[in-house]
């Protein structure tokens, strides 16, 4: 599976039966049913119930279905992560993965399912590159909230405190050839707010965001997506640098600028994410 085409994962509480059929619905690329943050302690049980009756009845069409399990140490986590290994679930989610043994420690457990590693702790930036690198971890997801807990930092639009741990996260995902998502924007209810959070986390390089409600699913699919022009600029170089090595060049030139073969393979990987 290529978890770098996944550009809208949508976060639901598992135990909230409403959303989770809504979510079959919904344009998301892929549904984290979460036993975490959105489930209060004395639910954990139910929610992990429900969450695997909700795999098992399928209904999810081309959606990949993840579960998000509650964090190493906890007392819920052992039986989540056996949870996760219920049909019809494509991966497990971790929280806060801080070092790669905490990584190979969830890879272990979770009976050959691929597992995203949530970054949300200052060790886990400093270590993203090791937990990115274990076999068996298939994405890095960024958690800025916890994160930006932690430094105890300020806030700004333009996310400033975060832009260095967002770009570690990306280059390690990219150093060992795996996903990597951008965190939520919890305000759901200003569009131009996710927006810009968004087309930030593109220009980072993240393959996509994750995402706390359905409202911000399709402006998610729009930003993460190539654009008709970026498929058209694509095209026209590829046309290009083909037109160049037909008459015994290895360079061309595109609107005043040059067209090597690295911006041919770019041009390539963008139209097959297209």
């Amino acid at each position: 599976m290529d978890m770098t085409r996944l550009r809208s994962p949508l976060y639901l509480p598992a135990n909230r039966a409403s959303a989770v059929a809504k979510a079959r619905t919904l344009a998301c690329d892929a549904v984290i049913l979460d036993l975490e943050d959105a489930v209060q302690p004395e639910a954990k049980a139910d929610a992990r119930a429900a969450a695997v009756a909700a795999a098992q009845e399928g209904g999810w069409g081309t959606r990949t279905l993840f579960l998000r399990v509650n964090g190493i140490g906890t007392p819920w986590h052992a039986d989540d992560i056996a949870a996760g290994q219920a049909e019809g679930f494509a991966g497990i989610v971790v929280p806060k993965v801080d070092t790669p043994a905490e990584a190979a420690q969830v890879v272990a457990q979770s009976g050959g399912r691929p597992v995203l590693a949530m970054i949300e702790t200052p060790a886990g930036v400093i270590n993203a590159p090791a937990i990115a690198a274990t076999t068996g971890i298939a994405g890095l997801v960024a958690g800025m909230a916890d994160l930006a807990k932690a430094l105890q930092c300020g806030s700004d639009p333009g996310r400033t405190p975060l832009l260095y741990s967002l770009s570690a996260i990306v280059i390690a995902a990219r150093a060992a050839g795996i996903a990597c998502f951008d965190g939520v924007c919890t305000e759901f209810r200003n569009e131009a707010a996710f927006r810009a959070e968004a087309e930030q986390g593109k220009l980072l390089g993240f393959d996509g965001k994750t995402l706390i409600h359905p409202s911000q699913v399709d402006p998610c699919n729009a930003v993460f997506s190539p654009s008709a022009d970026e498929i058209a600029h694509a095209r026209a170089m590829i046309a290009a640098y083909e037109a160049a090595l037909a008459t015994g060049r290895g360079v061309a030139t595109l609107d005043g600028q040059m067209v090597e073969i690295l911006h041919v393979e770019q041009a390539k990987r963008l139209l097959a994410r297209a």
